[in-house]
């Protein structure tokens, strides 16, 4: 499994709709559970968000690459996390 890093922003609307879909995803799917998550909120962690090329939160990033970028929806959000539990290439 990878690590899926997710950049957000706290006070983002979108944000918060994709944390839900996680949380609803990850009582549909145990092996999800296993996925390591590391939510960076990109305005207390600058130096390591500024290295990663994305404009809009919520970002996701699956071995080092982009793989959703805004608006999430569950089946977005549902790649993300199929991507996250294959083997690193």
């Amino acid at each position: 499994m990878q690590e899926i890093l997710m950049f957000i922003l706290p006070d983002c609307p979108y944000c918060h709709e994709a944390k839900r879909l996680i949380d609803q995803l990850c009582r549909e799917n145990p092996e999800y559970r296993k996925v390591s998550l590391r939510v960076i909120d990109e305005r207390a962690q600058k130096e390591l968000a500024d290295r990663y090329d994305y404009y809009y939160v919520p970002t996701f990033y699956v071995g080092g690459q982009k793989l959703h970028e805004g608006v999430p929806d569950m089946e977005k959000v549902r790649q993300v996390f199929e991507a996250a539990c294959r083997p690193a290439p």
